[in-house]
């Protein structure tokens, strides 16, 4: 690596330093003045609900007594320098209201150039809360004022036919998947109880990152500097360009459609570490999509009360009547397809797509990309970590969070069955992970999700029993073959068919053994309750959460990676964590399979600057009393010369589980290497296994670790350039030190 002078590098991270403090300092303040948000004062009420979270907010604990009876108060918020900006604002009596003279509240926060306010956004009092889109359920008024500011705001531009505020109920979705199957969206599974399998637009079957935005005052913000030019850590938009493509899509574009309002927790509803949400959508799909994964409906809005929540609005981008027929009767527009986000307003912008990754909004873009930079400025975590719970036999338990890319076993661990006898795996998640110090210094996780949004292909009553039994009901599929006699069928599944029992692909066509084309996207998916997991833990929806004790990190590498490594202390596990490459999955737009970095399984959903990440983990190790798991790094995937996994996998990774358990436990069952702890034959238990190669699942190869280390220079120095924390780069040059005397 090109190492910069010591000097230079102390004054950029100094620098960089200065400028996220003065960040914080500000975001503090915009809080702060949140707070003020719902205030009230005159001998009546004066109900201040135009207060948005947008940085605006009553300067003052109080207004003034105006003159003629009104009230006067100030407005204002922290500028980029520090200072307040603020303007007076006389409100007179209306009834048992206050309404500004004159000015709108809009128009005056627009004399005083607030950044974020735009049309789409704006604060709106309740005269002007009129809108030509008719209810078909529920009542507006019923909403506290910012939610209601929020729909109506967006009605005004996307201007749907009608309105419709979920409530979460059974009778709800029942209706909802009887209007998807009308329409042809969704057809009923009928081997299966309460199934349905959608069949998407083809240029409509994955997340796509070169469509996927973060949106901040400056790039930097959300990716560092890359010396090639390219980011491949997120992709930045300037807030004018977002400007112009919400005004290039948006207006319009629910006409003739039904805007839904899906009020929904991420996390246990009341849990101090969950957050709410409010998505917009035309879509019925996303409907039934986000009550199964995520809580949602009546009780969140009765817990959210006058409280903050993130704004999220989705189209499909398909305004009626249709300019051009529909493909599998899937609305989308592939065109145009943008999926932004505002961490500075807490908002998130989806067009064109109805992909699950990409339309719920709970999900990857919620959970992870401003759930991340949420978790920054308050201390926790947002990853993309399954968590599961591991009991010895006698009764010992331990709990786990493990980030791996997609289609690389996460929700197979999760709901592993181990080999071991004597031995219990329990599901808490198998995606997402908040986690947050507790008053003792404990790591507690929670699952923000309700439901698993899982890859189909490959899945198996061999790879997953447990995920085939969570599956047989209540289940969304979608883009996965379907068998004649209403069943569903992909590559791996393992089920033998009937006689006289046929496929069809998911792109509706009749499909054999022969064809040339799977019968199942590789990215079809099944969308189905974590509730109905038969080995859901008990304490899955904890408020509190349930206590890490290890963190696992893994990838698939097919070469020079050895079964399972422990990091010599948290500083040389953030290191694993940053450095780790996988194998590319089918839940991108990549082609063909091509090692590709993935620091911490988060490439594709980091929220803010990875430097700035790396130095928010890093900091962990600073909080009082922290009780810091330990790190592991696993690879289930290495293959021998002929092209053979080395390793079983499945249950029998419960084996390299063991080992871990037994690390945490203290006991001294490893051997120092170049890269970390690993255990020895002695110390592995291959009891029953058979005949397993533990030299050639170990082996450290200095040639390819020579190699692996210049790989993760250049991409550290081209990628992450000067915000690359010092300790990581210590930690590389410490890893070739020690890979030189192999």
């Amino acid at each position: 690596m090109a190492v910069q002078s010591g000097r230079q590098k102390v004054q950029d991270q100094w620098e960089s330093a200065q400028i996220e403090a003065q960040r914080r300092r500000e975001w503090q303040s915009k809080a702060e003045n949140r707070r003020w948000r719902d205030r009230t004062e005159s001998s009546g009420t004066a109900q201040i609900a135009e207060a948005q979270s947008t940085g605006w907010a009553l300067t003052s604990d109080a207004g003034h007594q105006g003159r003629g009876g009104g009230f006067e108060l100030a407005i204002g918020r922290v500028g980029g320098d520090g200072e307040r900006h603020c303007s007076r604002v006389e409100l007179s009596a209306q009834g048992s209201e206050f309404r500004p003279k004159g000015n709108t509240y809009l128009q005056i926060l627009q004399s005083l150039r607030h950044p974020s306010v735009s049309p789409r956004m704006a604060p709106l009092l309740q005269n002007e809360l009129k809108i030509t889109s008719k209810m078909v359920q529920g009542d507006l008024n019923s909403l506290s004022p910012d939610v209601r500011a929020f729909v109506v705001g967006n009605a005004k531009v996307c201007q749907p036919e009608s309105i419709h505020i979920c409530d979460g109920s059974e009778e709800e979705n029942e209706r909802i998947l009887v209007l998807m199957e009308e329409s042809g969206m969704v057809k009923r599974l009928t081997k299966y109880e309460n199934c349905w399998l959608a069949l998407t637009d083809p240029r409509d079957v994955a997340r796509i990152e070169s469509r996927t935005v973060i949106v901040t005052q400056e790039q930097r913000d959300t990716v560092p500097t890359s010396k090639t030019g390219t980011s491949q850590l997120g992709r930045w938009m300037s807030e004018d360009d977002f400007d112009k493509a919400f005004k290039a899509r948006f207006p319009g574009c629910m006409k003739g459609r039904t805007m839904y309002v899906i009020p929904f927790s991420m996390g246990p509803i009341g849990s101090p570490l969950s957050k709410i949400g409010i998505e917009l959508t035309d879509s019925p799909y996303v409907v039934a999509s986000m009550r199964i994964m995520t809580r949602m409906g009546t009780d969140v809005l009765r817990a959210l009360g006058s409280g903050e929540f993130v704004k999220c609005l989705h189209s499909v981008g398909c305004p009626l009547p249709l300019k051009k027929p529909l493909v599998n009767n899937w609305p989308c527009n592939p065109d145009l397809t943008l999926i932004a986000h505002i961490p500075e307003r807490r908002e998130i912008v989806s067009f064109g797509s109805g992909y699950g990754g990409n339309s719920l909004l709970g999900k990857k873009c919620f959970a992870l990309r401003i759930a991340s930079r949420i978790a920054k400025e308050e201390g926790w975590l947002a990853e993309h970590m399954l968590i599961l719970g591991i009991t010895n036999p006698v009764g010992e338990k331990k709990y786990f969070a493990a980030a791996f890319p997609s289609a690389c076993g996460k929700t197979n661990l999760a709901m592993m069955n181990p080999t071991l006898p004597g031995w219990k795996i329990e599901c808490v998640g198998d995606d997402i992970a908040w986690m947050k110090f507790d008053d003792q210094g404990r790591l507690r996780a929670i699952n923000p999700e309700n439901g698993f949004f899982g890859v189909a292909p490959g899945t198996s009553v061999k790879t997953n029993p447990n995920a085939m039994k969570t599956i047989e009901k209540n289940t969304i599929f979608t883009n996965v073959g379907e068998t004649s006699d209403g069943g569903i069928y992909w590559e791996g599944i393992g089920d033998i068919l009937e006689p006289g029992v046929t496929l069809t692909s998911w792109k509706n066509k009749e499909w054999s053994l022969e064809s040339d084309e799977p019968c199942a996207h590789p990215n079809s998916r099944f969308c189905t309750p974590a509730s109905q997991c038969p080995i859901i833990d008990s304490a899955w929806e904890s408020p509190e959460g349930v206590p890490i004790e290890g963190i696992i990190f893994g990838g698939r590498r097919p070469k020079g990676v050895p079964l399972v490594y422990e990091a010599l202390n948290w500083q040389h596990g953030v290191f694993v964590g940053a450095a780790m490459r996988s194998e590319s999955t089918a839940a991108a737009e990549h082609k063909g399979k091509v090692i590709m970095h993935d620091p911490f399984a988060m490439r594709p959903f980091f929220g803010y600057n990875f430097g700035r990440y790396l130095a928010h983990w890093l900091s962990m190790e600073h909080y009082p009393s922290a009780k810091l798991p330990k790190i592991f790094h696993v690879n289930w995937f290495r293959k021998d010369e002929q092209g053979n996994f080395l390793w079983p996998g499945y249950g029998e990774n419960s084996r390299v589980l063991e080992w871990m358990f037994r690390r945490i436990s203290g006991e001294e069952c490893a051997k120092r290497t170049a890269i970390g702890y690993v255990p020895t034959a002695s110390d592995f238990n291959l009891k029953g296994l058979g005949d397993i190669n533990m030299t050639q699942l170990f082996n450290l190869s200095r040639d390819f670790w020579e190699e692996e280390v210049e790989d993760i220079k250049k991409y550290f120095e081209e990628q992450v350039n000067a915000d690359l924390p010092y300790e990581i780069e210590r930690e590389l040059l410490e890893l070739e030190n020690r890979i030189k005397q192999l």
